[in-house]
């Protein structure tokens, strides 16, 4: 019977398989080592990841952590994962959770560009796209090459303080927002972006988002949805005081500068990465936003249809009066 690639995606083979035949061991696999990771300590996840480390044990795949080891928490075991998947070197990294779970995966293992699978045990699910109720048949269906393969741009955020201080930076797959503290009170700030002034603007703050984090933070501020294939960034200003001060898009490559000029209380206003990495800021501080030298690199089922998602996710055309 003749052999048949399970797909030439991004250049490389997936999987060779013979045709016809569902059989485990009639087809040569590329994934060699299998990456779990979790949500925090939730029992629901612990239990899923124990589940498919033993299932893909007996389909001969090596699996990290290892079988007697307590599960990975991208949230609370990021120093262990960086040893263990620097020793594993895995081919593949299935992530059980959700979108913010999958925020975690991306920003720890950037520089190791394994491809990332999400289960989705969350809410929303735009990132982890594989349902609880088809663990088993739809990773089955990728470790056999049964796939689509993209590739998603991270962005890096630098907070530089105006007394000179230390840089902070971290790196960002939905968004980098500078917003105000705790004072209740708009901030002033101005925009750049490649050197040009865009804007001085008075409002709550403003969303540097990418593709994927348009339909996060910055689609509940008014801004458009990207669709991931769009090189491009969006700029969303948060709840403006005038309301010509609109949601813009840029180049993806465009390299955005906002410097904080004035504000209320202590601190003044704060930056954050994916909503999970912050700091503080003062006037005269500046924040400058690009695109990071690494990405993320996803993996779907085949048949994974964008538009489908935000069907799905946004409940487009759904009648709710009944």
């Amino acid at each position: 019977m003749p052999a048949q690639t399970g797909g030439m995606v991004g250049g490389r083979v997936a999987a060779c398989y013979l045709a016809d035949t569902n059989n485990w061991w009639s087809f040569i696999v590329t994934f060699n080592t299998i990456g779990l990771l979790g949500r925090g300590r939730d029992p629901k996840v612990a239990a899923m990841l124990a589940e498919l480390g033993a299932w893909l044990r007996e389909l001969d795949f090596a699996v990290t952590p290892a079988a007697d080891a307590p599960a990975l928490s991208v949230r609370d075991d990021r120093e262990r994962i960086l040893r263990e998947f620097d020793q594993a070197q895995p081919d593949l990294v299935i992530v059980v959770g959700g979108d913010g779970t999958i925020l975690n995966a991306a920003h720890l293992l950037a520089a190791h560009d394994a491809p990332l699978l999400g289960v989705n045990v969350g809410r929303l699910g735009f990132l982890a796209d594989i349902p609880l109720d088809r663990v088993r048949e739809e990773v089955g269906a990728v470790l056999k090459g049964r796939y689509t393969e993209e590739r998603r741009f991270l962005l890096t955020g630098a907070a530089h303080h105006g007394d000179g201080g230390e840089v902070h930076e971290h790196i960002a797959l939905n968004d980098v927002v500078m917003q105000k503290s705790e004072s209740g009170r708009m901030i002033e700030f101005e925009t750049h972006v490649d050197g040009s002034f865009v804007c001085t603007h008075r409002a709550d703050g403003v969303i540097v988002a990418t593709p994927t984090g348009s339909t996060a933070y910055a689609l509940s501020g008014g801004g458009p949805i990207l669709h991931p294939a769009l090189d491009a960034l969006v700029l969303v200003p948060i709840c403006p005081h005038t309301l010509s001060d609109r949601p813009i898009v840029i180049g993806g490559s465009s390299v955005v500068e906002i410097v904080l000029t004035r504000g209320y209380g202590e601190p003044v206003a704060q930056v954050s990465w994916d909503g999970q990495d912050w700091q503080p800021l003062t006037p005269g501080d500046r924040v400058v936003v690009q695109r990071a030298a690494d990405g993320v690199h996803l993996l779907h089922p085949l048949g994974h249809d964008y538009f489908k998602t935000l069907r799905t996710k946004l409940h487009w055309g759904h009648d709710r009066t009944g």
